[in-house]
């Protein structure tokens, strides 16, 4: 449990420490500050597309092994990104790394087939709150890299992190015996990754190239009609790479729309606290500090997510994992209710970003365990993994929406004489009541997840069942004073069923 943890610190931790290093790039590399973006937006992409597709080959080939080729392409990334002195370059190792979004999925699938059921709940909840852990310390020790050593000193740093988990995760863990039968749907895997790129991108790009663009239509309504004809071919083919009949039920499609609205509940937290807090003091509401000490004001989140991971084992086994995440998704509400009510003063920033990370331990640990009591125990990474996906979506989809209204609120200040862009406070109270409402949408999904669902039959419960032999039920026996004289006796008392041979009137034996 300790090697998976670590792993999902360290994942996290590494898709998030390049954002200090942005506003820097184009100086380091030489590159133009409009294609810098790409350094996180390539993550997101390979993250998005590698999560569905190395859960279903961990539910077909062994988690273990697909664990250690996540986290293998983590180190390998974070490697080249320390030799890399160009933009190419760098953008080729942030697409390995992003390929480590797949560690928590295959982790809390590969909790769920080796740990008995009672320890299942905190095992799983701990996982969940590792991906707030990394966020809230991968920014401010980036900073200090950044700001105190050459910037590949922080790649370095990654890669010895990312090796310090891959060899102890090579050493301890041990394949679990589950296997899903099939092959791996290769031409599903290829449509699903083409959808899911053209979907991020047209997401990821909105703000910059407008939403109303050709290039956000077109990408938009490409990745519809690939991933329409996806869903199509999976429906069509006996071993899909996601079951999408599954994935339509209640008990699991509901707790998918849950995770993308989270998602977006969540990411909007990360996203606007930060630049919140660094705004100039001349805009009224900014408190001018440094990327370092902006990033210390998240960590308080990341403790309070340690913390409330226990917490939340223990309310979903008392209560149920619907009732958690659904308390989740109210506190993430209030906490952004708190945000708009005052950000001004930064106690008033941190217990509000403090009381969303709350909410969002909460709701993360809760939706692992209703996908996982909704699918069977062959399909638990691959379901997993399209939960995670949908939460990937929903960060993408917020990154866009709040950047778009932030632009639009957008004006010019005066700084001791000089001029500063920087958004308004009321832009950022429309990012939190965005935020706020979004959460009470998935509250309200939340609130119409069944109950006890009906647990879904195995693909090998599936072919048994297809194999079996067809009965044949013998033909029904009429009640005994049903009985028809035979023909020609004349007495005309019969209805219609048949003399047995050897019994009298009444059904006794002759």
């Amino acid at each position: 449990m300790t090697v998976l943890a670590a792993g999902g610190i360290v994942t996290t931790l590494v898709q998030t420490a390049v954002v200090p290093l942005l506003p820097q790039l184009p100086r380091l590399t030489g590159a133009a500050p409009v294609d810098v973006g790409w350094v996180v937006t390539l993550t997101l992409i390979t993250g998005a597309v590698a999560t569905p597709l190395l859960g279903r080959a961990g539910d077909m080939y062994g988690k273990r092994r697909m664990l250690l080729v996540a986290l293998g392409a983590l180190a390998v990334g974070s490697l080249v990104c320390s030799f890399a002195s160009t933009l190419p370059w760098l953008l080729a190792g942030r697409g390995l790394q992003g390929v480590g979004a797949a560690v928590v999925p295959l982790s809390i699938s590969f909790l769920r087939g080796v740990l008995p059921p009672h320890r299942t709940g905190s095992s799983v909840a701990l996982m969940s709150s590792t991906v707030g852990i990394g966020a809230a310390l991968g920014l401010p020790l980036a900073a200090l890299l950044v700001q105190f050593a050459d910037w590949h000193a922080m790649f370095w740093a990654m890669t010895v992190l990312s090796a310090a988990v891959l060899v102890p995760a090579w050493w301890v863990l041990r394949e679990e015996p589950v296997r899903s039968p099939g092959r791996f749907d290769l031409v599903g895997a290829c449509g699903l990754g083409a959808g899911l790129v053209l979907l991020l991108l047209a997401l990821s790009k909105a703000g910059e190239w407008g939403w109303g663009s050709r290039r956000i239509l077109g990408l938009s309504g490409a990745a519809l009609l690939i991933l329409a004809g996806w869903t199509v071919q999976q429906c069509r083919v006996a071993r899909p790479l996601v079951d999408v009949r599954l994935a339509m039920r209640p008990a699991v499609l509901l707790p998918h729309v849950a995770a993308l609205l989270a998602g977006f509940a969540f990411y909007a937290n990360s996203l606007v606290t930060a630049q919140l807090i660094q705004a100039p003091r001349a805009t009224g509401y900014g408190l001018g500090l440094s990327v370092a000490a902006a990033g210390a004001c998240l960590l308080p989140s990341g403790v309070i997510m340690v913390l409330c991971a226990s917490l939340s084992a223990r309310l979903s086994a008392a209560r149920g994992a619907k009732a958690t995440l659904t308390l989740g998704t109210v506190v993430i509400a209030a906490g952004y209710g708190l945000r708009f009510a005052d950000s001004r003063q930064l106690w008033a920033v941190i217990v509000g970003a403090a009381v969303v990370s709350v909410g969002t331990a909460l709701a993360y640990s809760a939706l692992p365990m209703l996908i996982m009591r909704a699918v069977p125990l062959e399909q638990t990474a691959a379901a997993n993994g399209l939960n995670v996906l949908m939460r990937t979506i929903g960060q993408a989809l917020c990154s866009a929406v709040v950047a778009t209204v932030l632009a639009e609120h957008t004006r010019v200040f005066d700084a001791s004489g000089l001029s500063v862009s920087a958004p308004t406070l009321d832009g950022y109270r429309v990012a939190f009541a965005a935020a706020g409402v979004v959460a009470l949408s998935a509250c309200a999904a939340a609130c119409l997840i069944p109950r006890r669902p009906r647990p879904a039959p195995s693909p090998r419960q599936e072919a048994e069942h297809d194999a079996r032999p067809e009965l044949r039920l013998p033909p029904r026996r009429p009640p005994a004073n049903d009985v028809q004289e035979p023909a020609g006796t004349g007495t005309g008392t019969g209805t219609g069923a048949d003399v047995r041979p050897g019994t009298g009137p009444g059904g006794t034996t002759a």
